[in-house]
Parts: structure tokens; sequence; C-alpha cells
């Protein structure tokens, strides 16, 4: 990966095999707050959580879900809007409409772009989208959102959406269509070989999500802190 900092980024894709669909999501940070984050997985989904609590300055941008199922969707995204997009597919309304809901994030300068994708069955196997909502470089005040739509993945290829184009101050958001990029056969080599071309500096975790087509999906986590247990805060 050549982007330094390429921030936050959501791959999909097929296992070089062609079994198994898959889901990709990685966190980098430069503060405190944004490094002081592992990702852990609980029933169905996937969540940030303050590696150590006490150090938890501000948790409204950095402790969300990260992955979430609904009705057969397979969601993944940057935000909150993990939870808008489960609740909203469970109500009857599509991707596409929740997303239109979202703005890009209040973080004067950086607005940083909202970024998702979606998983779900297909006569082809599955089919996929991933959305943008990136501000509006005329006025910061409003939203772009951006989709793409994939009919079916070639196996050992992910399509790629990232936040940023580089590690500049403001934060550049992402530009042009997804990037095609390679992937492997296991979760476990997806997860090395993203956590690998991850800068070692900022990287804070990664999860891979393999999906079979009954459903059935294997979780691989990368975090780069182990979480602080209770008795050592106390210590």
């Amino acid at each position: 990966m050549n982007n330094e900092y390429p921030g936050r980024g959501i791959a999909l894709g097929r296992t070089l095999d062609g079994s198994r669909v898959v889901q990709v999501y990685w966190l980098m940070g430069r503060s405190e707050n944004s490094r002081n984050r592992i990702l852990v997985h609980r029933g169905t989904a996937v969540r940030t959580a303050a590696a150590d609590p006490a150090k938890l300055a501000d948790p409204s941008l950095v402790i969300y879900a990260a992955m979430r199922e609904a009705d057969g969707h397979f969601l993944v995204s940057n935000g909150d809007h993990t939870d808008a997009l489960a609740e909203g597919i469970s109500s009857g309304r599509t991707f596409e409409s929740v997303m239109l809901d979202c703005a890009h994030e209040p973080d004067d300068p950086h607005w940083t772009p909202r970024i998702a994708g979606e998983l779900v069955a297909s006569s082809e196997g599955y089919e996929g989208q991933l959305a943008i909502v990136k501000a509006d470089p005329f006025d910061p005040g409003r939203s772009i959102h951006e989709f793409f739509h994939y009919d079916s993945f070639e196996p050992g290829f992910a399509w790629c959406v990232t936040t940023y184009r580089g590690n500049r101050s403001p934060l550049p958001s992402f530009a042009g269509e997804p990037h095609l990029m390679p992937i492997g056969d296991t979760p476990e080599r997806i997860a090395d070989t993203f956590w690998t071309h991850l800068n070692g500096e900022n990287r804070v975790a990664l999860v891979v999500k393999a999906i079979e087509s009954s459903g059935q999906a294997e979780v691989v986590i990368r975090n780069k802190l182990e979480p602080v247990k209770a008795e050592r805060r106390r210590a």
C-alpha cells in the first residue's frame, strides 16, 4: 500500500479459491485517543473499544460498531452509520437510502469521509456496494455521496476505499474510484497481508470477515495494543 496514511479503510472481495466473499476493515490513528483502540468480536458484530478506558478522551467518533449483520446483509463502516444501516435495512430501507441520510464527520479541518460497505447474497453468489460520503470542496456544510456497485467479485481480488489520500494537514479525502487489490486464500493470510502493508507507526487494528455461501462467517482480528485489565488500571 503506497499511501502512508490511508486512515480507515474498507475492502470487499473474494478469496483466491473463490469459496468465500470477504470484508476487510482497518483503523489507523495519529492521536493518542485514536490509537487507544482495539477491535472486539461479539456475536455477529465487530466493535471498536478502548484498549485502556482510563485514557479514552472523546468516544464520539472513535467508539462504534464496525461490522454488523441484518437480514442477510453484511455491513461494515467507519462510524455509527453501521448501526443506522443495520436498523434501516431491518425496517425495509436500502443501503443507498440510509447512506444518503449520512453526512461526513464534523471534524474540521479534515472533514473525514464516512465510508461503508455491504455484501448480500444474489444469484451470482454475493453482490456488494461501497459508499463514501465526503465534504463538498466548495462548502463543507454539504456532503457529496458516491456509490459503487459490484454484481460479483473476481477470486483473489478486492475493491478498496479509504478515508484519506495521504499524511498531510489537513488530511486529504479519498478521491476517484475504489482501488483494485489482490488478496489471499484464507482470512489469516489476508489479515497478515493487509496488516503488513499498513504503516507500522500509525496502524491500530484490522479485521477480516470471510463469508460462506451459507452465511456462516469466520472473523480474524489484528490489534496493535492489548486491552488493559481493570487490576492493572487500579495499580
